[in-house]
């Protein structure tokens, strides 16, 4: 699926066949943004979109000092393309960098303790990591095997020892070994990538769950900013985020589970109002509902978790308290 700004007439033939009978209220900001389809995915069978023309918001005073001055608001204009690779795993294309987050692509999900939980892919069953394309990073949330994942992480250091990894502090004993250029940063802290063309993307770190006893380091999320723009993204695959964080930040896309995973008594990946909320802190112009859960499990844990919500329900309470957001799906 592409976004793309158009003309007026182009809009309103395409966006009925795409727009969630939900979400039919658009902010003026983005009348002219329009919808189309391919006739075939990008890279089958992954999931892709690509979204273009992202308009970063400038100030009345940028707008007049640029007046003043006779100099033109210059606006960065990037071309977004996400592509998901089911779970928590995503490659994304910023500012001509390709960045491979959190990749579960040889192997099943099994923790090393495939009796408890053994989940595979539906779709990428027979994925090879040459299929990838050049990496510029790799970026990891959390140290847990669902988005560390040894099983990948291991034949992908072979490949490339030298590759950028961007990384939770967490991760630092299982990346170590494996990887010769890891950043590892704390929510607060920042990273910059440089692409082969100039062009800069930074990375920032922002405060995600903490999967242990209280005081342990909370894992991360990341907004990604590219040049000088405001924030492009905003990722963190639990929907776990801290409200006095990320107050000050905005991102034009959220890149959230929406379904709630629960176990007893625990909330493993949290969603639904909570995921329409950081929208709403964000001041998002998209929303990009991720389904990490989605997987052909078994084993006793798989038993015990249980989704809460739907897809349909988030859009019920996302038109009810902040209608105007536009959401993009991969079905």
């Amino acid at each position: 699926m592409a976004a793309h700004y158009g003309s007026p007439s182009c809009y309103h033939q395409s966006l009925p066949c795409h727009r969630s009978r939900y979400t039919t209220k658009l902010s003026p900001r983005l009348h002219g943004l329009a919808f189309t389809t391919r006739s075939r995915p990008p890279v089958e069978p992954w999931r892709c979109m690509t979204l273009r023309n992202l308009q970063t918001r400038s100030s009345s005073r940028e707008s007049s000092m640029a007046m003043i001055s006779g100099k033109p608001v210059v606006q960065s204009n990037p071309t977004v393309k996400l592509t998901y690779l089911e779970g928590n795993s995503w490659l994304w294309h910023v500012g001509g960098l390709n960045i491979l987050v959190d990749p579960i692509l040889v192997g099943n999900l099994d923790f090393g303790i495939p009796w408890l939980y053994d989940a595979a892919k539906k779709i990428l069953k027979n994925f090879r990591l040459e299929d990838l394309p050049e990496l510029d990073c790799l970026l990891i949330t959390q140290s847990l095997d669902d988005h560390c994942h040894v099983r990948t992480l291991k034949p992908l250091s072979e490949m490339r020892p030298d590759l950028r990894v961007i990384s939770t502090l967490n991760a630092e004993s299982i990346l170590n070994p494996m990887f010769r250029n890891v950043t590892y940063l704390e929510p607060g802290e920042s990273s910059e990538l440089e692409s082969r063309n100039g062009a800069k993307v930074n990375i920032h770190a922002t405060a995600g769950p903490i999967l242990g006893p209280p005081w342990q380091r909370p894992e991360n999320g990341y907004i990604i900013t590219h040049g000088e723009s405001r924030a492009i993204l905003y990722y963190e695959p639990h929907c776990v985020y801290s409200h006095s964080l990320l107050e000050k930040q905005r991102a034009d896309i959220v890149i959230t589970p929406v379904i709630k995973q629960l176990l007893p008594a625990f909330t493993l990946v949290s969603g639904q109002e909570d995921a329409v909320n950081l929208a709403k802190l964000l001041q998002a112009k998209f929303i990009v509902p991720m389904k990490n859960g989605d997987l052909d499990s078994k084993g006793i844990l798989s038993e015990l978790i249980k989704a809460e919500g739907t897809v349909e329900s988030f859009k019920v309470i996302l038109l009810a308290t902040a209608g105007n957001y536009l959401m993009f799906y991969f079905n």
